[in-house]
């Protein structure tokens, strides 16, 4: 809050000093004002972007695992191997 605050103190007080100059020296002044937009959008976004995004490392338990899984079994069911699902629990 305290940067967003500053910035657009930054951007009034330019804009204030602007309107103070002499007509004869507003010439060619919009490619100035055009690039020091652009280049303070540029620096902004390299700070905002320097901080890290989260607080610390978080540590999560993992999950306990089910009771029961199916597991795929090969039999022989007499004439060749054959595969079958079965449920088997812990």
């Amino acid at each position: 809050m305290k940067m967003t605050f500053a910035a657009i103190v930054a951007v009034a007080t330019v804009a204030g000093s602007l309107v103070t100059t002499p007509a004869s020296a507003q010439r060619g002044l919009g490619a100035a004002v055009a690039g020091g937009l652009i280049g303070g959008a540029i620096v902004g976004g390299a700070i905002a972007a320097s901080r890290p995004a989260y607080g610390g490392p978080v540590y999560v338990e993992d999950a306990p695992p089910p009771p029961c899984r199916f597991v795929r079994e090969r039999y022989w069911d007499g004439y060749n191997w054959r595969f079958r699902r079965v449920e088997v629990c812990n």
